[in-house]
């Protein structure tokens, strides 16, 4: 048999062994990306078994923020409560302060009205006899003649004038005849009741307002008042004097007024006075 022999391999030309070296590159590159770990994955490639730890991580996040929305809305309750009570604080204070001006006020009303009270007395007061002057009469007149006529009450008018005061002024000074004017003040006072006015319209002259009477009452008392005042005496300087008095009634009925009923009794005590005068000449004669 024929041997057969075989050929000597062949040198590899240049371009092979690049071919054959990228093959090995290759392959290696590919062998190394099977063996690479699993860290080095991109973040999309990673396994379904991190999606837990991400909702938990989110989980926590949720309620890290809830809980500072929490204590924030803690805090602003807390604020708001602390300006409340701050508020209520202080208007509690103002309201007490407002009192405490209330009592004060009042105080000062009360005084200023007890004042106005004592100015509108001494205003309706004379300051030498102590009873009611024209202006204090005149008030207690018409508030008289409005419950007359409202109750429809009876009621009469009596004004006095006083007999030889100026003779007693001229003669014993006006310390004297402010002597007879007290004693005439109280005489009147004297014969009237509690509820009865009298008062000073002025000078010489007096009125005294009466309740609860008919005419003839009334008349009847204007004479008993003449009478009282005539039996006055004095004695100035070791001397004696006398004084008298003439009356003028006006009886209080539902057509009367104030100037209408003082102007009556008025008229009627010059009449008086006249005819007392008459008398006294005649008696004299």
């Amino acid at each position: 048999m024929k041997k057969t022999t075989k050929a000597p391999a062949r040198a590899l030309g240049a371009a092979a062994r690049s071919r054959v070296a990228g093959t090995r590159h290759k392959a290696q590159a590919m062998s190394g990306a099977r063996n690479k770990p699993e860290k080095d994955k991109p973040e999309q490639d990673k396994p379904e078994q991190d999606k837990p730890e991400q909702e938990k991580s989110e989980q926590e996040k949720s309620e890290k923020d809830k809980s500072k929305k929490e204590a924030a809305k803690t805090a602003a309750a807390k604020t708001k409560a602390k300006t409340r009570a701050k508020a209520e604080s202080r208007q509690s204070a103002a309201i007490e302060q407002a009192k405490r001006t209330i009592r004060q006020l009042k105080a000062e009303l009360a005084e200023v009205r007890s004042r106005i009270a004592e100015l509108q007395a001494s205003a309706e007061t004379d300051f030498l006899l102590g009873i009611l002057n024209r202006r204090g009469f005149e008030r207690e007149l018409s508030r008289s003649i409005a419950y007359i006529k409202r109750y429809r009450a009876t009621g009469a008018v009596i004004m006095l004038d006083v007999d030889r005061l100026k003779p007693i002024n001229d003669t014993f000074g006006h310390a004297a005849g402010d002597e007879v004017l007290k004693a005439v003040a109280d005489t009147l006072a004297r014969m009237v009741r509690a509820s009865d006015v009298v008062g000073r319209l002025g000078g010489d002259e007096f009125a005294v307002l009466l309740w609860n009477l008919d005419e003839t009452d009334a008349r009847a008392k204007a004479r008993a008042l003449e009478q009282a005042i005539d039996a006055l005496s004095f004695s100035f300087y070791g001397r004696t004097a006398t004084t008298g008095a003439s009356a003028g009634l006006a009886i209080l009925g539902l057509q009367a007024d104030t100037r209408r009923v003082l102007e009556e009794a008025d008229s009627a005590m010059y009449v008086r006075k006249t005819q007392r005068r008459h008398e006294a000449n005649a008696a004299g004669a």
